[in-house]
């Protein structure tokens, strides 16, 4: 017998779990709806080490799972019975934390008697700005920041065609040089916050680090900020070398201007050459001033809208992975089969993800 939606006018409720890094996070929606969300971050546990540390994060995700889930449940006034799917992500991400998200997801699933949704990580950030602003206008050019993945795509309708990748980083991403360069400038971690407190009290002006992949012949929509780190440790060495003081809010805030200036301009210029009439900028680094700023004032000059999520949903968490979810269920997807498994370096193709679990090698 089908089960009943709560509320059967507006549609199925739908749980995300989403575990790929140091973030467990579960989410609840219907029908393009946030009814609540949860994170629990592991971030203080790795600070000491300057990064993730994959082990610290998939034991984290164990202790935290079922209250994270309970919290977001309670907080939607929901028991888990009254729950119609849930939405986990299979990848990409670190290997162990997908497994502890998975296989909590399939347990709950099980449980219910739901079915369960494999999503993309990256398309869940994507997904993300539905909650804020709505459906995704057909078609809309996206910008994800993360601190692994900087990506352009044109986005027609995220669940049921492919996404077309029009550029990606080819070395770091934007996320992973300010994390890098913060560390040289002796700021803690995570970098991406810190550069922007830094810069507040900085001339963005003050250095001129180049603008990777910009000039005429570059890709104009492939990023590189690996050079842009070099460049920024080279200005520390040589204040280093002549016994200075290093003026760490101006290297802060024209490494700031630097990223932000890259990115808004190729994600312009995505937008012109596809006749597109909104931008939207999703991730982690997102959440970054002075990219908001900048892509504000660059769109309002080009008449692009400008969606943005509210940095809660920037950075990762399981009401994106819900969003996936609830528009996976009310397009007709199929679910995932019983054998889904992970894939930890998977490529933004779909929004669905469900790989299948490889069978164990046989030993003689």
């Amino acid at each position: 017998m089908q089960k009943e939606w709560v509320g059967a006018v507006s549609g199925p409720v739908v749980l995300g779990i989403e575990s790929s890094c140091d973030e467990t996070g579960a989410g609840i929606v219907q029908d393009g709806r946030l009814l609540a969300h949860v994170v629990a971050s592991s971030m203080d546990e790795h600070a000491r080490f300057g990064g993730v540390v994959p082990e610290i994060a998939a034991r984290a995700h164990l202790h935290a799972f079922n209250p994270v889930v309970q919290q977001a449940l309670d907080r939607a006034g929901l028991r888990i019975g009254q729950v119609d799917a849930i939405a986990v992500t299979t990848g990409p991400g670190l290997s162990g934390a997908l497994q502890v998200g998975l296989a909590g997801a399939k347990s709950l699933a099980y449980a219910a008697g739901v079915p369960l949704y494999g999503v993309h990580h990256l398309a869940g950030h994507v997904a993300a700005d539905t909650l804020e602003h709505g459906p995704l206008p057909r078609p809309c050019v996206v910008l994800i920041v993360s601190g692994g993945h900087t990506s352009l795509l044109l986005v027609r309708d995220l669940v049921r065609e492919p996404i077309v990748h029009l550029g990606d980083t080819l070395d770091d991403a934007a996320g992973e040089c300010f994390d890098k360069v913060a560390r040289i400038l002796g700021l803690p971690y995570p970098g991406g916050p810190a550069i922007d407190r830094a810069a507040r009290d900085g001339d963005p002006k003050a250095v001129a680090f180049p603008r990777p992949l910009t000039r005429p012949g570059d890709d104009p929509y492939a990023f590189s900020f690996s050079g842009l780190k070099t460049a920024a440790a080279r200005w520390v060495e040589r204040h280093l070398q002549r016994g200075e003081e290093v003026p760490v809010a101006d290297g802060a805030a024209a490494l700031q201007e630097a990223v932000a200036d890259v990115l808004t301009r190729k994600a312009l210029t995505a937008c012109r050459a596809h006749d597109v009439r909104t931008l939207i900028v999703v991730g982690g680094v997102a959440a970054n001033s002075r990219v908001r700023a900048l892509a504000e004032k660059r769109c309002a000059s080009a008449g692009i809208e400008l969606r943005v999520p509210p940095m809660t949903l920037c950075t990762d968490n399981g009401a994106m992975i819900a969003a996936v979810g609830d528009l996976l269920v009310r397009s007709g997807a199929e679910p995932a089969p019983l054998d889904v498994s992970i894939d930890p370096s998977a490529p933004l193709e779909y929004a669905a993800l469900t790989p299948l679990a490889r069978p164990a090698a046989h030993v003689a």
